[in-house]
């Protein structure tokens, strides 16, 4: 028998196209409910709770229970990593209804990638920090500048505290909607916070997009030159 670990038990996991959703929603790095999760995916709740067992037992996703209720996210980093991963090698959904394209064309245009910000935005927003040379692109990270390093204590964020953590500082990220890099890691959530924080940007309900509000759109031309519709 093989050492190895089982990767024919996720990959059936994830192969379930109800359970691929509810996985797609969760990307969004909030909690959600096993009734949330099920009217994103379009099946009745006692089928999202089946699924959802499945998946904890697997660790793809953890649960925690508050009140009456089990709320439900993925269980780390390295499980959206791999998600985002298939998103960029997957060929794009047939678009069926209105509501489907619109989301689409939402997603697209801005979303979370977990903890930071993916989409045109994401992109956008990292190649402006690149031309305005606060970011420098290696093969999987993105160094800062010392004109960057004083561009990003400006802005609010503490690079001490963020290079202490224990995961990727300015990791490179493949945007499976642009094919383009955008900036993750700790640095590339400090910098999404920030922008939810001074209200910039804001969350859309019941998918992962987000949306540029007026002030940041007025903030973004200012600060990296960028216009949004």
């Amino acid at each position: 028998m093989s050492a190895n670990p089982n990767i024919a038990e996720v990959a059936a996991l994830l192969a379930d196209p109800s359970r691929a959703e509810i996985l797609m929603t969760l990307l969004d790095g909030r909690y959600h409910t096993a009734s949330d999760l099920a009217y994103a995916a379009a099946i009745k709740p006692q089928t999202a709770s089946f699924h959802l067992a499945k998946m904890v037992q697997a660790g793809l996703v953890t649960g925690e229970k508050s009140g009456r209720h089990r709320y439900y996210q993925l269980a780390n980093k390295e499980v959206a990593r791999i998600l985002e991963s298939f998103l960029s090698i997957s060929q794009p959904k047939e678009v069926r209804s209105f509501k489907q394209s619109s989301q689409t064309k939402m997603l697209r245009k801005a979303r979370t990638c977990y903890d930071h910000l993916a989409g045109e935005l994401g992109v956008s927003l990292t190649e402006s920090m690149n031309e305005s040379g606060y970011l420098d692109k290696e093969e999987k990270e993105f160094v800062v500048t010392p004109k960057g390093e004083e561009f990003y204590v400006d802005f609010g964020i503490n690079l001490s505290e963020l290079r202490k953590k224990r995961r990727s500082f300015s990791r490179v990220c493949l945007d499976w909607s642009e094919r383009k890099h955008h900036l993750a890691g700790a640095l590339g959530q400090a910098f999404a916070d920030q922008l939810f924080e001074r209200n910039w940007v804001k969350r859309v309900p019941t998918i992962r997009a987000v949306e540029v509000t007026p002030t940041g759109k007025r903030e973004l031309k200012k600060l990296f030159n960028l216009e949004f519709d």
